[in-house]
C-alpha cells in the first residue's frame, strides 16, 4: 500500500476497508475482538497527584501493587481510586527504585515507566 495514495483516497471519502480492498482485493475484511484485558491504558494526559481520583488512579494503584510483588520495597496500597499519601509514597519509592525524580507525582515519564515495568512483571507481553 502506498502511503500518499491511501491518503488521497481517504481525502476522496473512501472508507478504511475500501482503501484496503483497493490495494489487497475484495477478500479483505475487518474483524473485531473482545478488549484485551491487562494491557495498560495510555497516560491520562495530566499528572496524577494527591487529590486525583478515578479509574486512572485505580489502574495506577493496581499496577503498583503488581509491581510490588517483584520489587518489595514498593509498598502495597489500597486500590480505591483515590490518590492519597499512601499512593504518593508508593510512587516516590517506585521513582527511587527506577531512578526517576522522586516527586510522588505521576507525570508522563513515571506513567510510562510504571506501565513498562508492569508489563514485564505481569508477563502479559509473553505468548503462552
Amino acid at each position: 500500500m502506498r502511503q500518499w495514495e491511501s491518503k488521497t483516497l481517504g481525502d476522496q471519502g473512501y472508507s478504511a476497508i475500501e482503501i484496503l480492498r483497493r490495494f489487497y482485493g475484495d477478500s479483505v475484511f475487518i474483524n473485531s475482538s473482545e478488549e484485551i484485558s491487562g494491557i495498560p491504558a495510555s497516560w491520562p494526559g495530566y499528572d496524577l497527584t494527591i487529590g486525583s481520583t478515578g479509574e486512572k488512579v485505580r489502574q495506577l494503584q493496581n499496577q503498583l501493587n503488581t509491581i510490588s510483588k517483584g520489587y518489595p520495597l514498593i509498598p502495597k496500597i489500597a486500590a480505591d481510586g483515590i490518590y492519597g499519601e499512601d499512593t504518593a509514597n508508593a510512587v516516590k519509592t517506585f521513582q527511587k527504585v527506577f531512578n526517576l525524580p522522586q516527586t510522588g507525582i505521576v507525570d508522563y515519564p513515571t506513567w510510562y515507566r510504571i506501565s513498562d515495568i508492569y508489563v514485564g512483571v505481569s508477563r502479559i507481553a509473553e505468548l503462552s
